[in-house]
C-alpha cells in the first residue's frame, strides 16, 4: 500500500509467419508447375512468464481486428479490445510477444504492463490508518453533533472542511444528484452508513482484469483490512450529511467505485484503461485518481514497455475527458520537484518481477501516470496550517491546484489535534490518513460542486474555474522546512498567483457554489 497516493506517462522486421505468407506467389513461366505446399508458420514460443500487455493501434474496427489476429498468431490471447481508443489488452507467455506486435502495421506501441507474472498498486497515502470509533470520539465532537449545530458527529475533527470552506458550501449547494464522482482505486465499501445513501451501483465495476465486471459487489475491496484506501477517498468526496460520522466535500452528489487494484494492491495499466473508458461511457462527471500506474513510478518514452503503458492510459483518460469527464489525480508523496531537470527513481519496478533499479529520469519526458498526462488536474497536498505537506510532490507548471492532504507536523487546534484527514473506512469505521491521495478527493469534490452549479460546462471549463477560484498563499517567505529538522526540504518558485507549491492555489468550495 506504500505506493498509493494517499502518498503518488525503427521499423521492426515482420514476424516470420507473416513474412512467409506475404511472399507467396507464382513466378513468371512456372504457372503450370505442380503446386507447392505452403510453408507452415513458425509456432510462437510460449515458455516465458505469463504477462499482460497493452497494444495501441489505430482506432478503427479493421485495424483492431487485424491486431487481434496477430495477437493469436504471436502466442497471445485477447482479454478485451477498446476499439473506440485503439487499445487491445492481451495476455501472453511469449517472451517476444511485444516485439512481434510492434512489427504489425497499424500498431503504434505495444508493451508489457508488468514485470511479474500474472497472479490470481500503487496508491498515495502515507502510513496506516488510525481508526476513530464513533462511540469513542471525543466528547467535544459528540456534543457538536447534528442536534446542536447541524454538523455531523465527527465533523469537528475534520479541519479540512473549513480549510476549503466546504462546510459553508454545503449550506448553499451540497451538490446535485445528477453528478457522480468515480473513485478509481482499491474498491469502495458501499455498505458504509456514510456512503450507502450516495453510492451508485449502476456506475460501479471491477476493472482489475482489464475488462469491466459489473457483478453486484465486484467493486468492493478484496481485503477490507488492507484495501481501505478507496473507501477513505470516497468519504472525503461524498460522505452524506445524515447524522452519522463525517461529512464529504460534496455530500449530496453520487459516488461510484471503479476497482483497479489487484490482490497485491497493484494498479496496472489495463485496469486503469478499463476504468477511464467505463467512466466515459457511464455518465461519470469526475474521476479521482489517487495512485500511480504500476510498476513504474515514471514511464519513459525511450522504453517500449513504458511508452506503451503511458500511451494506453493517455488515450483512455483523453477519451473520458472528451466525453465530459473531469479527471483529478494526486501528485505523489516523494517530495519531488516535478519541474526539475532530473529525479532519482529507486523504486521501479515495484511488482517484484525483477529488482528495483536506481535510475535518473527527466520528468518532462518520463511521466508520472496519470498525474502528468495532458488534461488531468494534478493536485499537491497541504496541512492544517495551509502549508505544503512535507511529503507532497510539487513543481512550477506541474501542479494545477492544492488541497488538504494532511500533515502530521501541522497540528490543528482542539478538539482534533490530529493533522491528518479523517474519513470513512471499510466495515463502518472512520480513520485518519495523510497523503496526496487525500488531497485529490477534496479537489474531486469541489469539481463535483462546480459541475452541479454549471452542469453544461466542459471539463476544460471546470478546470479553469477550479484554478480561477483557488486561493493562493504564495511561496513561503522563509526557507521551507516541512519536517522541522532545520534543513531546507524544498524550494518554491513562481509568483503569488501561480507557483510550484500550490499551482493556482488551494481550492475553494464556497466559491464553487456561489
Amino acid at each position: 500500500m506504500a505506493h498509493l497516493r494517499s502518498r503518488r506517462h525503427a521499423l521492426l522486421a515482420v514476424p516470420a509467419g507473416l513474412a512467409l505468407t506475404a511472399s507467396l506467389g507464382l513466378l513468371p513461366g512456372v504457372a503450370a508447375a505442380a503446386p507447392q505446399a505452403a510453408p507452415q508458420a513458425k509456432q510462437a514460443v510460449t515458455d516465458g512468464p505469463l504477462l499482460s500487455y497493452v497494444v495501441n493501434t489505430a482506432a478503427d474496427r479493421a485495424t483492431v481486428a487485424k491486431v487481434k489476429k496477430a495477437v493469436a498468431a504471436s502466442g497471445g490471447s485477447v482479454v478485451t479490445a477498446y476499439e473506440q481508443i485503439g487499445v487491445v489488452v492481451a495476455h501472453s507467455a511469449n517472451p517476444d510477444f511485444a516485439k512481434a506486435l510492434r512489427a504489425v502495421p497499424g500498431v503504434a506501441s505495444a508493451g508489457a504492463t508488468r514485470t511479474a507474472p500474472i497472479v490470481p498498486a500503487a496508491t498515495t497515502d502515507v502510513g496506516k490508518p488510525e481508526k476513530v470509533k464513533l462511540s469513542k470520539a471525543s466528547a467535544a465532537a459528540a456534543a457538536a453533533g447534528k442536534s446542536s449545530t447541524g454538523a455531523e458527529p465527527l465533523e469537528s475533527l475534520q479541519w479540512d472542511l473549513p480549510a476549503i470552506k466546504a462546510d459553508q458550501a454545503a449550506k448553499v449547494n451540497p451538490g446535485s444528484r445528477k453528478v457522480t464522482v468515480g473513485v478509481i482505486d482499491t474498491g469502495v465499501d458501499d455498505t458504509h452508513p456514510d456512503l450507502a445513501p450516495n453510492f451508485s451501483r449502476a456506475q460501479s465495476a471491477s476493472c482489475v482484469s482489464g475488462k469491466a465486471d459489473t457483478t453486484p459487489g465486484a467493486w468492493r475491496p478484496y481485503n477490507p483490512a488492507k484495501d481501505y484506501h478507496g473507501t477513505h477517498v470516497a468519504g472525503t468526496i461524498a460522505a452524506a450529511r445524515n447524522g452519522t460520522g463525517i461529512a464529504g466535500v460534496a455530500p449530496n452528489v453520487k459516488v461510484s467505485a471503479l476497482k483497479v487494484s489487484n490482490k497485491d494492491s497493484l494498479f496496472y495499466a489495463e485496469s486503469v484503461v478499463c476504468a477511464f473508458v467505463f467512466a466515459a461511457e457511464h455518465g461519470i462527471a469526475v474521476t479521482n485518481n489517487s495512485y500511480y500506474v504500476d510498476p513504474w513510478l515514471f514511464n519513459c518514452a525511450d522504453d517500449p514497455d513504458q511508452k506503451a503503458i503511458a500511451e494506453s492510459v493517455a488515450r483512455a483518460s483523453k477519451y473520458a475527458q472528451d466525453k465530459g469527464t473531469v479527471n483529478v489525480a494526486s501528485a505523489g508523496n516523494s517530495n519531488f520537484d516535478l519541474a526539475a531537470k532530473e529525479i532519482t527513481d529507486d523504486s521501479s519496478p515495484n511488482d517484484k518481477g525483477r529488482p528495483a533499479q536506481k535510475r535518473k529520469i527527466d520528468p518532462s519526458v518520463c511521466l508520472d501516470v496519470p498525474a502528468q498526462l495532458p488534461g488531468v488536474v494534478t493536485v499537491s497536498a497541504t496541512g492544517a496550517k495551509g502549508q505544503k505537506s512535507y511529503y507532497s510532490n510539487y513543481g512550477l507548471g506541474q501542479i494545477d491546484v492544492a488541497a488538504p492532504g494532511g500533515d502530521k507536523y501541522q497540528v490543528p487546534e482542539l478538539p482534533g489535534k490530529d493533522g491528518r484527514i479523517l474519513s470513512t473506512l471499510p466495515g463502518g469505521d472512520w480513520g485518519f490518513l495523510q497523503g496526496t491521495s487525500m488531497a485529490g478527493p477534496h479537489v474531486a469534490g469541489v469539481a463535483a460542486l462546480l459541475k452541479s452549479a454549471h452542469p453544461k460546462s466542459s471539463p476544460q471549463e471546470i478546470q479553469w474555474l477550479l484554478k480561477a477560484q483557488a486561493d493562493n498563499p504564495g511561496c513561503p517567505t522563509a526557507p521551507y522546512d516541512g519536517d522541522g529538522d532545520g534543513k531546507v526540504d524544498a524550494v518554491c518558485t513562481g509568483t503569488k498567483p501561480v507557483n510550484g507549491f500550490y499551482g493556482f492555489g488551494i481550492v475553494d468550495a464556497l466559491d464553487a457554489v456561489r
